[in-house]
């Protein structure tokens, strides 16, 4: 196990990786689940002493889909397998090390910073940036 959770917590992530990337098919919600597992295990830069799934997912200004009414419906099994699978150290280039995303309107471009940090790529409607190298302990 690569994340200490409880039930609550898998469903939690489950909800919050919906609410985030549910347009963007499984492999989206995986990715964004991955940049939620780095920021429990980073602590680094704004994500110190940051180290679970609720504080992360939690964490003042972070995750606009906790606002998104896709968040408050229960999770379903399969969103609840794939939080697991991110729970237990499944791991989707671009989103490996990452510690942040968004997505850009429309179909524009990534920028190649976002908050200073290096774009590690695309998948969909989401950008995947790396802090940079030396900032955080490098994560896998």
């Amino acid at each position: 196990m690569l994340i200490n959770y409880t039930e609550e917590d898998l469903d939690l992530l489950a909800r919050i990786m919906r609410a985030e990337a549910l347009g963007d098919g499984d492999l989206g919600m995986l990715m964004v689940g991955n940049v939620i597992a780095n920021r429990v295990l980073a602590n680094c830069l704004t994500f110190k002493n940051v180290n679970s799934l609720y504080d992360v997912i939690y964490q003042k200004n972070q995750f606009s889909g906790t606002q998104n009414s896709l968040f408050y419906g229960r999770a379903t099994t399969t969103e609840k397998q794939l939080a697991k699978r991110i729970v237990t150290g499944e791991y989707y280039y671009p989103a490996t090390n990452a510690l942040w995303f968004y997505a850009p309107s429309g179909k524009n471009n990534c920028y190649s910073k976002w908050y200073d940090q290096d774009l590690a790529g695309r998948y969909k409607s989401h950008c995947f940036y790396n802090p940079d190298p030396g900032v955080c302990t490098k994560l896998h």
